[in-house]
This record gives C-alpha cells, sequence and structure tokens, in this order.
C-alpha cells in the first residue's frame, strides 16, 4: 500500500470515526429525551391509558414500514455511488410516501375495529396519520443527509420529532396533570406534522427541489416493496405483542409491558448509532464484494458486542427505578424488564450481520431469515398471550431475537464461506 493509498484510508476512517461520534452524540441526547418523554408521558396518561394508546400506535406500525416503499434505503444504495441523481431520487421518496400514506391510512382504519378494542380503534387513524406519514417523512429526510455523510443534520432531524413530542409532553403534564390517550394523540400527531414540514424544508434549502419522475417509482418499486417487507417483519416482531396485547383488552399490561419494552428501545440507541453511521459505507463496501462488507461488520461488532453486554447489565440492575420515576402504577415492569434485558445483545449481532446482507445487495437472505422470526413470534404470541398476558409475550421477545440473531449470523457465515472457497 503506497503513501497516497494509507492517507485515503486514514481520512475514511476518521470520517467514519467522526460519523460515528456524531450519530452517538445525537443518540445519547435522544436517550435523554425520550427518557424524559416517556416518564412524562407514563405520568401524564397512566398505565391503562398509556396501554390504550399504545395498542393504536402498535397496530399502526405494523404496516407503516410501506408507507415510503424502501424509498430511503433506495436512495442510500444509488446515491452514494452517483450524487447526481440525488434530485430524482428525492422526489421518489416524497412520491412513494404521498401515495402509500393515504393507501395505508385509509386500510388500517378500516382493520383496526376487527383487531383493536374500541378504545384503542378510535385513536388509528390519528396514530396511522403519525406513523405512515409524518414519521416517515421525518425520517427519509434524515436518509438524505445522512447518504451524504453530514451526519450532524441527521442528528438534528432524528431529534427533531422527540424533542417536540417531549416539549408537548412536559407542557400538558404542567397544564392538565393528567390526559387520555386521545388528547395526547391529538397532541403527537400535531407536532409529528410540525417535524415533518421543517425536515422536508431543510432538504429543499440544503439541496435544492425534488425532481418528480414517476417512473422511477415504478421501476424500484419491487426493490423497494422488498425493503418494506424486511421492516415490516420486524415490526411484526416488536409491535403485534402489544396489538395482540390490546386485541385481548389487557390494556393495563400492555402499558407495563410497553413501559419496560421501550426501556430496551431506548438502551438499543448507543448501538443502532454505529450501525447507522457505518451504513452508507457498508453500500460502498458492498459493491466490491460480502466478504468487504463483512470485515468492516465484524470490526464494529467486537467493540459493540461487549456494550451491548454492559447495556443488558445495567438494565437488570437499575430496573428497579421504573415504579420511582414513572409512577407505581408500572410496579410489574421491573420484572419485564429483567426478562427482556438481554434482547440488546441479540439485536446487536443480527442488526449488524443483517445489514451487511443488505449493503452487499442480499436483502432477500435477510428477508428470509426475518420472516421466519416474524411467523414464528406471531405464532408463538397467538398462544402466549391469552394464558399468560405480558409474561407470555416478553418469553416470546426473547425467543424471537435469539432466533434472528442464530439465523443472520449462520446465513452471512454461510455466504462468506461460499465465496471465499469459490475464489480458491
Amino acid at each position: 500500500m503506497n503513501l497516497v493509498q494509507r492517507e485515503i484510508v486514514k481520512l475514511r476512517s476518521s470520517v467514519l470515526a467522526r460519523n460515528a461520534g456524531w450519530m452517538l452524540a445525537g443518540q445519547g441526547t435522544g436517550v435523554v429525551l425520550q427518557v424524559v418523554y416517556f416518564v412524562m408521558l407514563a405520568r401524564l396518561l397512566g398505565a391503562m391509558q398509556y396501554g390504550i394508546y399504545v395498542g393504536a400506535f402498535a397496530f399502526t406500525g405494523l404496516l407503516a414500514p410501506y408507507s415510503s416503499l424502501g424509498s430511503g434505503i433506495i436512495l442510500l444504495r444509488y446515491v452514494s455511488a452517483e450524487r447526481k441523481a440525488f434530485a430524482v431520487y428525492w422526489g421518489n421518496i416524497l412520491i412513494s410516501a404521498l401515495c402509500m400514506s393515504g393507501v395505508l391510512i385509509a386500510a388500517l382504519r378500516y382493520l383496526a375495529p376487527r383487531f383493536l378494542n374500541p378504545s384503542s380503534a378510535s385513536l388509528v387513524i390519528l396514530a396511522a396519520a403519525s406513523n405512515c406519514l409524518f414519521a416517515p417523512l421525518t425520517e427519509q429526510t434524515g436518509r438524505v443527509f445522512q447518504c451524504f455523510e453530514k451526519m450532524r443534520v441527521t442528528v438534528v432531524l432524528n431529534l427533531l420529532t422527540n424533542l417536540m413530542r417531549t416539549l408537548a409532553v412536559v407542557g400538558m403534564l404542567w397544564r392538565l396533570h393528567h390526559a387520555t390517550a386521545w388528547q395526547w394523540a391529538v397532541a403527537s400527531t400535531v407536532v409529528s406534522a410540525i417535524a415533518a414540514v421543517i425536515a422536508v424544508g431543510a432538504v429543499a434549502l440544503v439541496f435544492g427541489r425534488p425532481r418528480f419522475v414517476p417512473k422511477l417509482f415504478l421501476k424500484h418499486g419491487l426493490e423497494g416493496f422488498g425493503y418494506s417487507f424486511a421492516s415490516s417483519t420486524m415490526s411484526v416482531s416488536n409491535d403485534v405483542d402489544k396489538t395482540l396485547l390490546s386485541h385481548y383488552g389487557m390494556n393495563a399490561a400492555n402499558g407495563i409491558y410497553t413501559m419496560a419494552y421501550r426501556v430496551v428501545d431506548m438502551a438499543m440507541i448507543p448501538l443502532n448509532s454505529i450501525r447507522e453511521a457505518v451504513l452508507p459505507r457498508l453500500f460502498q463496501h458492498g459493491r466490491a464484494g460480502i466478504a468487504d462488507a463483512s470485515v468492516l461488520s465484524y470490526r464494529l461488532l467486537k467493540r459493540a458486542l461487549p456494550l451491548s453486554l454492559l447495556v443488558a447489565v445495567s438494565m437488570f440492575l437499575a430496573a428497579p427505578l421504573i415504579p420511582r420515576i414513572a409512577g407505581s402504577g408500572f410496579t410489574e415492569s421491573v420484572v419485564a424488564l429483567r426478562w427482556l434485558c438481554l434482547i440488546p445483545v441479540f439485536r446487536c449481532v443480527h442488526t449488524m450481520t443483517g445489514s451487511v446482507l443488505t449493503g452487499a445487495g442480499l436483502q432477500s437472505y435477510r428477508t428470509v431469515a426475518q420472516v421466519t422470526a416474524a411467523g414464528l413470534n406471531l405464532g408463538l404470541n397467538l398462544w402466549a398471550i391469552p394464558r399468560f398476558g405480558w409474561l407470555g409475550a416478553a418469553w416470546v421477545s426473547l425467543i424471537t431475537d435469539g432466533t434472528l440473531c442464530v439465523l443472520t449470523w449462520g446465513i452471512l457465515h454461510g455466504i462468506v464461506f461460499k465465496a471465499s472457497y469459490s475464489e480458491r
């Protein structure tokens, strides 16, 4: 390796480290915001009303991945290598979001009374507007800046919705002291809409106007559906338990379980920041072959896995703080969190190895693993929740993430071994 090549490697390493640093700093701030948000929301709603809201929000989350039809990942994949194509792929994001969200909101409104209890079903239109239109728009604008490795702006946009929701819930707690799930659903939708408008305006200001080419939507529709389908399998694994708890009318149990599950989600933020920072680089390495992308992934996994173990131990030890912070109605969340504390370890492995498959253009293999895990999750929850309530949901979550961890690791190792063997 000559001097120029060594300098290029050093530069790329420094950029990756800086990007990961920005993402970690932003995600760290996000942890603080989410802690404040969930604590204040728990105190504002109480376990019962929180469970009602969660039922509607989780149900809409099952179809939310289809709202952008994978257009953000498509932009990352193609614009990372050809920056001049940005305008048409940004236009594709807007077309996808606007077209698909209307269909999904109507479908969710029709299905809600058949799957949810009446209290949660009444909130579905608001939750769907937030989950299927406004939140995806904000998320995809972050993908735009991520594609150009402007992680500082990505961090700001990722924090925007959480910041506005936190301010809203703090304001409502200060003025109202207690609110219904309906009142919070209205407030949450309004602030999500404001965040989306700001985020789209930021892209227009920095990168210019989009170009609308409907043929691009059709050209990448099948590929985008594949990404959305893969993402929806994760949504099934994450949200079908909460939907079923709502379906069986276990609103208080849903609030208890979801509070613990949200702590797990927040604990995953530092690990997710590493993955998000490296994702554009995985697409670039993936073009050269899965071996190059897997080397980068393994190097990062060696650092991320010990962090995930530390997170798991910390959650187990800190679980008794939940009722002291969120209120006595969430006392049982202590046991729920201790059951769920190993999930960050499993997710660290399967999200990192799965991202390698995506970056190398082998999304279909990852999708097979995710579909298998989602089917297992649904089948086990249909059996466990009616019998054991939230405890059954916690057991199934552990089994599902553990299974997905084994599957993605095995698939990646098999493909890398096959590729290296064929080169001999």
